[in-house]
């Protein structure tokens, strides 16, 4: 059965050091814990034009932007469960529109056929019109590992680390070997704030403790960019 997921959020990134990333992990212990899944192994397709216009656009820092990806959560099997996410930014709040449906059938949507029809809402419609208005289609594969924390008190409050972070053009097949280019140094993790509202004081002391200042970063904005300097030295 698919079902539609909608939320908004402010979303903060920041690079941490291996000594801040330990120094975190032990000050958010008492607030925070892992959610249920543990480590997970996320994969994506990335939607763009020929043009490269929706990550262009992105990198110019404009007041609204958005991307199209189709993630899966682990290695998929054509019957396995993966997500069509329209994710748009407006004035620094992230809004997201969620899809569910079997990987198979978001193949067959890829390569020209339609969205199940047993999807409730307009989010199909949306991601269709955003398919067609810019002629997406898969441009990069990027996948990491990723730890997620939710707020014991406040589970909307969520923060991820994501490492092991890797890009591939030409094979954007979520079910393929998930190797490539890394595009962030090794002892380098990326973390997300994620919470509807203001952060915590707790949370806020606790980064202002380590000079923790919030970083911009794009997965596919990085990948993107170090892709174009690859393909212009005729690698």
């Amino acid at each position: 059965m698919a079902f539609t997921y909608i939320f908004q959020r402010v979303e903060k990134k920041y690079m941490l050091t291996r000594e801040q990333y330990e120094y975190l992990v032990e000050a958010i212990s008492p607030y925070m814990e892992i959610d249920r899944y543990g480590e997970t192994d996320i994969r994506n397709i990335y939607f763009d034009n020929s043009d490269d216009e929706l990550i262009e656009t992105s990198l110019l820092k404009p007041e609204y932007k958005e991307k199209l990806r189709l993630r899966s959560y682990g290695v998929p099997t054509a019957d396995s469960t993966v997500f069509f996410e329209i994710k748009k930014k407006y004035r620094g709040i992230v809004y997201k529109r969620r899809i569910s449906m079997k990987l198979h059938e978001a193949y067959d949507y890829i390569n020209g056929g339609s969205l199940p029809e047993d999807i409730a809402g307009n989010i199909p419609a949306e991601i269709d019109y955003m398919v067609r208005r810019y002629r997406l289609s898969p441009k990069a594969f990027i996948s990491y590992r990723r730890v997620a924390w939710a707020g014991k008190d406040n589970p909307d409050l969520r923060i991820t680390f994501d490492r092991d972070i890797t890009s591939r053009y030409g094979d954007t097949k979520l079910e393929s070997t998930a190797d490539g280019s890394k595009i962030l140094p090794e002892e380098t993790t990326l973390m997300e704030i994620k919470i509807p509202g203001a952060m915590p004081m707790w949370l806020a002391r606790v980064l202002s403790e380590k000079n923790i200042f919030p970083h911009s970063f794009s997965k596919y904005g990085t990948a993107h960019v170090q892709n174009k300097i690859k393909k212009a030295s005729g690698f």
